[in-house]
């Protein structure tokens, strides 16, 4: 029997990558715009396979309702998983894959793009150029080399960061739960603790993942810890900052410009075309209201190689499914 597999919040660029694909691997899938929730779950019928992107909430009621529909495995077409109600996939008998890395680079690079052009306001000079107005008022920046660099989380993103960061002169501090001391020899940098980079940091990048522990990690607490006016760049999971302490701390001075390309309420918002409504989130709203914040819609691994190996992956991982042979990326 065929493998049907139901696509859920299917985007352009997403319906070209995975038939572009899916050409070596025969599968039937049924796109849908709609996201994967309690709603369009009931689509899936007849669906091995449902398919569904990070800003997915498959809650246990989800997950009760693709059980209905037949569906025997959740294939993530991303690397994170906190989406989804893993206690209740199991109860259900539904696998659950990932991708675990697609494109570290693209994360990267694009963490350093938020900190240049927040340093350097290349935003606000492009906006003022087209306008004929050639004033320098107001985009002072700060060399970035001699500076401090705070990285939390030191897996693949963050280690190519970090050898990017000390390539420019910068002073990487880092903190992991599992500290790679062979690979700080080898760049340069010092691992230290989490007080640490709070109190000597100019710049503090999260690249962690978001569990119990790191939840909220940046907060009221910490951020009265750091120096003033230090950046804050997120392009990890949203929920590692609260957003009202962040708030706060801008409105103080106390943080000087933060770059978000998650945000802790993103499902409702990022991936889609909102132009033409009011938001009704004032916590995001209010963050878009500051002019030293720079907020992407979960753009970081938006590159072509990102989506080839996104599409690559997930096709692998139904095929070791559909074959039942073991699953490269389980995460259930």
């Amino acid at each position: 029997m065929e493998t049907q597999i139901a696509f859920f919040d299917a985007k352009p660029y997403d319906i070209a990558s995975f038939n572009a694909h899916n050409d070596n691997f025969g599968f039937q899938i049924n796109y849908y715009e709609a996201q994967l929730n309690k709603d369009s779950a009931v689509q899936a019928q007849g669906a091995q396979v449902v398919c569904a992107f990070v800003n997915a909430n498959i809650n246990a009621q989800v997950i009760g309702i693709l059980a209905q529909q037949g569906v025997q495995l959740i294939a993530l077409r991303c690397a994170g998983f906190n989406n989804v109600d893993l206690q209740a996939a199991k109860k259900h008998n539904i696998r659950v894959v990932r991708v675990p890395a697609y494109s570290p680079y693209a994360v990267a690079e694009h963490t350093l793009a938020l900190m240049l052009t927040l340093n350097r306001k290349t935003h606000k000079a492009y906006s003022r150029t087209r306008e004929g107005n050639f004033s320098l008022h107001g985009l002072l920046g700060f060399d970035m080399h001699g500076k401090t660099a705070g990285i939390i989380g030191t897996g693949k993103i963050a280690k190519i960061l970090i050898k990017t960061l000390c390539a420019m002169g910068m002073k990487v501090l880092a903190y992991d739960i599992s500290p790679d001391s062979e690979y700080a020899k080898e760049v340069g940098f010092e691992y230290t603790s989490l007080d640490e980079i709070y109190r000597r940091s100019d710049v503090i990048s999260l690249h962690c993942p978001l569990t119990k522990d790191t939840e909220y990690s940046i907060n009221s607490a910490s951020i009265a810890k750091m120096k003033p006016g230090v950046m804050i760049i997120n392009t990890g999971r949203g929920k590692l900052i609260d957003s009202h302490a962040l708030i706060q701390g801008l409105k103080s001075q106390k943080i000087g410009s933060a770059g978000l390309d998650v945000y802790e309420e993103e499902e409702e918002y990022f991936f889609e075309d909102m132009s033409d409504i009011v938001l009704d989130d004032d916590v995001l709203a209010r963050l878009l209201s500051f002019n030293n914040v720079l907020i992407t819609s979960h753009q970081a691994f938006f590159t072509q190689e990102a989506l080839a190996n996104i599409a690559q992956t997930t096709l692998e991982n139904v095929q070791e499914f559909s074959e039942g042979k073991a699953l490269s990326n389980v995460i259930l």
